[in-house]
């Protein structure tokens, strides 16, 4: 039996058991290899400290300083009823701010006698919030000696790792295991083709990984990051340049329109001429659905840009060529809407098959979930028949029973709302003249997700972007409502709604929930910090606020709620009497986030802003201003200044730019694994490499991963990189990438 390689040993035979299980339950690492590759997050000098200035909120922290000043006192509590109870504060510095530290009970002995003013230690915990200060209760925490005067030259001067740590694990003990297995370093298999390496400077992996865990040098430290970076770049470029190499394999049915067909016709009826932005992003489109492998692009555009009418031209060349096109909306309410829209904007060519059709009509049909049996009977034939050339539907388009004629384009409305799989099942249904075929495949967002960004950074989609928008579309004012520090900033927001409302106009109010849950009992009754009042209190919700604002701010105006929850007939009914004018403010949850279409809304107000992403801040702030009157957008918190949530709402509120916010929220939330299902940085695979900063070395690996899989499909000549391919990609990346 062969040994096991030194980088795949597991770490209980190394670190022992106990170790080694909180290193797998909580940072996913098991090998030798795998902790080599747990880099340090960043380096502390140990003579130029951390800014405890800049602590960030319940996050675990690791910090040098020094300790000022250590009082015990005593106090009475129902543990210790006679005043024994003891609680050691101890305040540390490091001249840019101080922290408080609080230790109780039986664990105040060993840091009294240890922690006294004058002494530098390392410290680890969470920080919190107690009286308005930040403070670190019982953190671990290791001691920095130096004996003698040189001794303290080469201690100010090294370089102390901090590893992504855990509450279970510090920073320091990570350190330790992994001096125990650096020497394994050295049998580390480089996946960078010596040529690669050489001609781009970088250094070996092995040099590499002993300068990242052991610098002594910040210069060192660089060179191994750079390095790093290349590694993920270049490994995970040959992945998906091996997809791209597989997808131009596969078939595809060319699609070219007919000469005077339904996309002329179509044309002609427009009552505007297309902005330039739309002609040159079509012509794209109609280039990519002419060749014979399956396009994958994202069409970007502001919201109000005319993603759709772009996207309805690409499905008519599609018709037009003999093939069927379906568009997949996330929600009931967006399906209906886009269909009204569709049959509105072609007419009698929407008419196929009908009495008063016109001669290039095809059939648009609608398939959602609470349809009636005979009305979804009646698509389905549609759809099998090809009597229908569009289709337009939810989920429902998913389902088994659900067959084409021909399947030629698949057109995906917001795409952070469909998972990989469900947009999969529908290519599924592609095949042409008895042949399974790809179906050509265009998503089209307003907020890019950050996995996104980061694919198409990595060059896997193909992107074009929108970005004018059309004639007599108004800009949108966003602004911050700080209701906490601020009441009557939320008294002049319902003002403004008036005002919107007195002038003609209508409004919508946003709240995170529906508010017809159960509520947790276990949860009432406990008070915090303001911060975490704001925290722990459940989201505001649609039918209490309704309630509120019509009894109080609101009051005499016609104000009506729509969610999720309610009958697909009842939510039409809200929607159209809020298109028709007929009511002033809808108070809505998320269902109205994509797609609502009502030019006269001007205003909204979104409750707990904080609660929303970035992505869906930008989405929801989109249903105003879709008219010529300006619109306003007010995001509602009771988070403090200083929170990052507000930070966030900020960013929403300095730009209207959908790829910049995108940026914002992929630095803030970081990629999620860019390979597999993890939406944010939970198991992200990318440990050195930036989506946005190192967007040269991604380009560059790109054009090296290309030009290796174009001369060696099967990397048989290159066993190094087979091997960092086989560990990035497990076989749940693996399918995931193949159906991406």
């Amino acid at each position: 039996m062969d040994p096991v390689p030194a980088l795949q040993e597991p770490l209980k035979k190394v670190l022992g058991p106990a170790t080694a299980k909180v290193m797998a339950e909580h940072l996913g690492l098991h090998t030798v290899g795998d902790l080599l590759h747990h880099y340090p997050r960043r380096y502390e000098e140990r003579g130029q400290l951390t800014h405890l200035a800049d602590l960030p909120m319940d996050e675990h922290v690791t910090v040098v300083a020094q300790v000022a000043d250590a009082r015990l006192h005593s106090f009475a509590s129902a543990k210790a009823p006679r005043g024994k109870g003891q609680r050691l504060e101890v305040t540390i510095t490091d001249g840019s701010g101080r922290l408080q530290l609080v230790f109780f009970g039986n664990g105040v002995h060993k840091p009294h006698k240890e922690l006294l003013p004058g002494t530098r230690a390392m410290f680890a915990g969470k920080v919190s919030v107690f009286n308005r200060r930040l403070q670190l209760a019982h953190p671990a925490y290791e001691l920095l000696k130096g004996d003698g005067e040189e001794a303290i030259e080469t201690w100010a001067g090294a370089l102390i790792p901090i590893y992504p740590a855990t509450a279970k694990l510090e920073s320091w003990k990570i350190g330790k295991a992994v001096q125990t297995v650096l020497p394994s370093a050295q049998e580390a298999l480089d996946p960078l083709p010596d040529s690669l390496r050489a001609g781009r400077g970088l250094l070996p992996l092995p040099e590499a990984l002993l300068k990242i865990h052991r610098p002594h040098t910040k210069a060192d430290i660089a060179d191994a990051r750079a390095r790093l970076k290349w590694d993920e770049a270049f490994v995970l470029q040959v992945a998906l340049a091996r997809r791209r190499h597989t997808d131009a394999l596969l078939p595809a049915v060319p699609r070219v329109p007919a000469a005077d067909g339904l996309l002329t016709a179509f044309d002609d009826r427009l009552p505007f001429t297309l902005t330039e932005g739309q002609r040159k992003v079509s012509e794209e489109i109609f280039a990519d659905l002419a060749a014979t492998h399956p396009m994958h692009r994202l069409l970007q555009g502001e919201v109000g840009s005319g993603k759709t009418l772009v996207a309805l031209r690409a499905m008519l060349a599609v018709v037009d060529a003999g093939g069927q096109a379906a568009l997949l909306a996330p929600t009931e309410v967006l399906a209906q809407q886009h269909h009204r829209s569709v049959t509105e904007m072609m007419g009698e060519l929407a008419e196929g098959g009908m009495l008063g059709g016109a001669e290039h009509a095809t059939k648009v049909v609608l398939l959602t979930g609470s349809m009636g049996t005979a009305a979804r009977r009646q698509a389905l034939l549609d759809l099998v028949t090809g009597e229908a050339g569009v289709v337009i539907g939810t989920h429902a388009l998913i389902e088994d029973k659900v067959q084409f004629h021909d399947l030629g384009l698949v057109v995906v409305d917001e795409q952070h709302r469909f998972g990989v799989e469900q947009r999969d099942a529908l290519r599924g249904k592609a095949h042409s003249r008895g042949e399974k075929r790809s179906p050509h495949l265009l998503v089209m967002t307003a907020t890019p997700i950050p996995r996104t960004v980061a694919m198409t950074v990595f060059g896997d989609l193909e992107t074009s972007v929108l970005d004018q928008l059309p004639a007599g579309r108004s800009p949108i004012a966003t602004h911050v409502v700080p209701a906490a520090d601020k009441p009557h900033f939320l008294s002049r927001a319902w003002e403004r709604v008036r005002e919107e409302v007195g002038a003609g106009h209508q409004a919508y109010v946003v709240c995170p929930r529906i508010g017809d849950e159960e509520d947790d009992p276990k949860k009432a009754g406990k008070t915090g910090s303001p911060e975490d009042e704001a925290e722990k209190r459940p989201p505001l919700a649609v039918l209490d606020v309704a309630g509120e604002l019509g009894r109080g701010p609101l009051k005499g105006l016609k104000v009506e709620v729509l969610h999720g929850r309610m009958h697909p007939d009842d939510k039409d009914a809200v929607m159209r009497r809020f298109t028709a004018g007929e009511t002033d403010v809808l108070v809505a949850t998320t269902v109205i986030e994509v797609g609502v279409n009502v030019p006269n809304a001007t205003a909204m107000v979104i409750m707990d802003a904080d609660r929303f992403g970035v992505s869906q801040l930008h989405q929801l702030r989109g249903r105003v201003g879709r008219g010529s009157a300006p619109g306003l957008c007010l995001l509602v918190t009771e988070m403090p200044e200083a929170a990052p949530a507000r930070a966030r709402l900020a960013a929403v509120a300095s730009t209207l730019d959908g790829f910049e916010l995108s940026r914002i929220d992929l630095e803030q939330r970081r990629e999620g694994d860019v390979l597999g299902q993890a939406q944010s940085g939970a198991r992200s695979s990318l440990r050195v490499l930036a989506v946005i900063e190192d967007e040269e070395v991604i380009a560059q690996a790109r054009e090296e991963a290309a030009a290796v899989v174009a001369a060696d499909p099967e990397l048989e000549r290159l066993p190094g990189l087979r091997t960092a391919l086989d560990a990035l990609l497990d076989e749940e990346r693996e399918q995931y990438l193949e159906k991406g």
